[in-house]
């Protein structure tokens, strides 16, 4: 499957979820799939999808928080995987793109071609984690981790797909209308 693919898979399940998603093609994949309130975009902040994810998650407990990263990104900030694992919020699910690339900066190989088990990295870090490579394999993670109630990393492989649409660039806008669809809405804004 896809990374285009696969996204709209996950959006089509999509209910009060907020999600947080890797700055390129992550983010323009989500965006054409469906965008929403509910959706933050990263801009200029690669490897801290997991991070913000992991603070949204804190600070509403109440809703599924889902992060959308890319290997490349993930690799870049592997310590909030140990963060993760340590605080270990239940709404929390860290999904990987992983198509042992770095799509957005020109298809550079990562660490993941060459072995790195992102998955294995989870586990060692107190996660609950799984590798999948086909779309019912993704749905059965996907279902798996929303019955465990438990902070939880799907890797999922991929192959590379162009991006077909690039959300809203500006970061104001996209932070305060993401904080007012979680309820958590900026004084005066």
């Amino acid at each position: 499957m896809t990374r285009g693919e696969a996204t709209e898979r996950l959006v089509r399940r999509l209910r009060d979820h907020a999600v947080v998603a890797s700055l390129g093609h992550p983010a323009y994949d989500l965006f054409v799939a469906g965008d929403r309130p509910e959706n933050f975009y990263t801009w200029g902040s690669m490897g801290l999808a997991s991070s913000i994810a992991l603070g949204v998650a804190l600070a509403r407990p109440d809703r599924p928080v889902l992060a959308l990263d890319g290997d490349g990104s993930l690799l870049m900030n592997l310590g909030s995987l140990a963060t993760i694992g340590s605080c270990r919020p239940p709404n929390l699910v860290v999904i990987v793109w992983d198509n042992e690339e770095y799509g957005t900066t020109g298809g550079q190989p990562t660490a993941t071609s060459r072995g790195t088990d992102l998955a294995a990295a989870a586990r060692a870090m107190g996660l609950d984690s799984v590798t999948v490579r086909t779309p019912d394999e993704f749905d059965r993670a996907l279902d798996r981790a929303a019955q465990l109630r438990q902070a939880a990393v799907i890797v999922a492989k991929v192959e590379e797909s162009a991006p077909r649409g690039k959300p809203p660039l500006d970061c104001v806008f996209i932070k305060q209308r993401f904080m007012a669809a979680i309820g958590a809405p900026e004084p005066g804004a």
